[in-house]
């Protein structure tokens, strides 16, 4: 528990602290492979974002960078934390989804009701022979186990083959500027590799705090869709300094990370949607203020966001029309240099995604 005479980490400072991590104060002399890693993987529920996650991060980054690395097998798009899909470099492939594997396994648990008379370990030896003899739609994966078991719930029969199996989306889906339907075959057999033994969650406890700390215990979970992290941070609490924030909730952190002073400047970013920075602690306070909670997302759609000092100060999209324009909707008054430096980081964004000029307004992105 925390005490009351560890150090106080004020909102700002939690936000310059994370934001380092996040190598969203300056640009980073990183590529993107390393970049990956560092993160822990980037999420991915559409094709784009990975890529405008790396153009905020990087210097001189280009998407040809990670299409690359995508096309080499080095990094892979499949479904980790939360549930959800991340892209990852194929090491943290093999052993991160073993590690939240427990998890997958009781999401399966969830339609149990729809999958009555069906043997699990056989449905899950039947649908890896099919998708590691060529990549397979999610449709025809259904439709292979309907053969075996016509009277299941075809969607839980979809829902136990994507949490049982380690499936890997392969290219050319997830590649820059090209398309491709959703094929799936195991990250086995896409990387050729056998799969690792699951991190050691001590280790992965370290790396989650150099890319997102300072953290709470129940920050991480929110990340990794896992519970009972507390034993973890007990036995590496010799390891790590203790801190408090402004609710007087525990915070860990490696003793050697960055946590700069809170008046350090951060420039405009603009982030794609589904961005990990806003969606991998259980208070994000220190990114979103209490009063714009909710304006990032419509229903379950996460809308692009623009951080102003180092907070979420706005939304923003990309129109190809006659011309290409980036129009940015702002939360609130900016000042003139403000606007000034979000213009221009808006034109970076244009040079760098979409390879030409453009021209950035402001206004409504609804408009």
């Amino acid at each position: 528990m925390a005490s009351r005479t560890d150090p106080v980490l004020d909102t700002r400072a939690l936000n310059r602290a994370t934001l380092a991590r996040q190598l969203l104060l300056s640009r980073a002399e990183m590529s993107a492979a390393d970049a990956v890693g560092h993160l822990l993987g980037l999420q991915a529920q559409n094709v784009q974002p990975p890529y405008y996650q790396l153009h905020a991060r990087l210097a001189g980054f280009r998407p040809e960078e990670l299409a690359r690395l995508m096309e080499s097998r080095d990094v892979v798009r499949m479904v980790t934390m939360r549930s959800t899909i991340h892209t990852h470099t194929a090491h943290d492939a093999l052993t991160l989804r073993p590690l939240v594997q427990p998890a997958r396994d009781r999401e399966v648990g969830a339609f149990r009701k729809g999958l009555t008379g069906v043997d699990l370990d056989r449905l899950k030896a039947r649908a890896r022979a099919f998708v590691e003899a060529e990549p397979r739609t999610m449709g025809e994966i259904r439709e292979e186990l309907l053969r075996e078991w016509p009277a299941a719930d075809p969607q839980s029969l979809s829902v136990a083959a994507r949490c049982l199996l380690p499936l890997v989306q392969v290219t050319p889906r997830g590649v820059w500027g090209r398309s491709g339907q959703v094929r799936l075959t195991t990250v086995e057999r896409w990387v050729g590799e056998p799969a690792g033994e699951a991190q050691r969650i001590d280790d992965v406890v370290l790396r989650y705090l150099g890319a997102f700390g300072p953290a709470s215990v129940k920050d991480m979970q929110t990340w990794a869709g896992l519970t009972r992290l507390r034993e973890a941070f007990e036995r590496l609490r010799p390891r790590l300094l203790a801190f408090r924030d402004g609710n007087g909730v525990e915070l860990f952190d490696l003793p050697d990370a960055p946590r700069p002073d809170a008046d350090t400047p951060a420039p405009p970013r603009f982030l794609p949607e589904f961005d990990n920075l806003l969606l991998s602690h259980a208070d994000r306070s220190r990114v979103v203020a209490t009063e714009l909670k909710g304006r990032t997302w419509t229903g379950n759609q996460s809308h692009r966001t623009l951080l102003v000092d180092g907070f979420v100060a706005g939304l923003w999209r990309t129109d190809d029309r006659e011309e290409l324009v980036l129009t940015v909707e702002l939360f609130g008054t900016q000042t003139r240099a403000r606007k000034e430096e979000i213009e221009a980081e808006g034109r970076e964004l244009l040079a760098g995604m979409a390879g030409g000029a453009g021209s950035v307004r402001f206004g409504s992105i609804h408009g």
